[in-house]
């Protein structure tokens, strides 16, 4: 917890939850990203716009965050690369097994009370720290 810095969690906090709730109140569609970028193949006429618009601000904020003087921190990967392709496939087999990811349950169904989100995330939650447990305290790597 040595980089917790409060302020920064509580403004990326309020941004994300104001931008999930305009899209939601203002397009009536949910801010997850599995689900936006699943819509995308093949893509629907009348979604492609604000779907791409989604995207493409979600790989631009770095580059805008980046311009204004922010520092991006740096991006170690210590794990082979076979590793980290299973378990992307791993993931992205878990969101459409889930119906969704951590941002469309997460953020935006616990926001709005629905009792498949609350358990989805509370199921991928206790997994993820299991996960850590094992990996980390068990076996140690």
């Amino acid at each position: 917890m040595g980089n917790f810095t409060p302020v920064s969690a509580l403004v990326g906090g309020l941004l994300i939850g104001t931008s999930a709730a305009l899209l939601l109140v203002l397009n009536g569609r949910i801010a997850g990203i599995s689900g936006i970028l699943a819509g995308m193949l093949p893509p629907n006429r009348g979604e492609i716009g604000w779907r791409t618009a989604f995207l493409v601000g979600l790989l631009m904020a770095p580059l805008a965050y980046r311009a204004i003087g922010g520092a991006l921190p740096p991006i170690v990967l210590d794990a082979p690369l076979g590793l980290l392709a299973a378990a992307g496939l791993l993931v992205g087999f878990g969101t459409r097994l889930g119906a969704g990811c951590t941002s469309g349950h997460g953020v935006c169904g616990i926001g709005r009370g629905s009792p498949r989100s609350i358990v989805a995330t509370l199921v991928f939650m206790t997994t993820a720290i299991v996960t850590v447990l094992l990996t980390r305290h068990v076996l140690g790597s």
